[in-house]
């Protein structure tokens, strides 16, 4: 393991915290990259409490699947309207 006292780049953090969403396991991405598991648990922690004070609505974005879909449902939908529009 690295040394104690180490700093670690803030997009190298930012790598670690996507990774771990990713994966899901803190530990082992730790274990991967040679970090003590606390550390990169405690990033992960940090990531998501800044991105509440970012998010003034609170909207959590990490689940997007029924966004998607909606987002796709409003498309099909726009794209037979203007289809419609074009055959009048």
């Amino acid at each position: 393991m690295r040394s104690k006292n180490t700093r670690y780049p803030e997009e190298f953090k930012r790598q670690i915290v996507k990774e771990v969403e990713e994966v899901g396991n803190a530990t082992l991405v730790a274990r991967k990259h040679d970090i003590v598991p606390g550390t990169v648990t405690r990033w992960v922690r940090e990531s998501k409490e800044a991105n509440k004070t970012n998010n003034p609505l609170n909207i959590d974005y990490s689940t997007n699947s029924s966004l998607d879909k909606e987002n796709e449902q409003l498309k099909k939908l726009l794209g037979e309207k203007d289809l419609e529009i074009a055959i009048l």
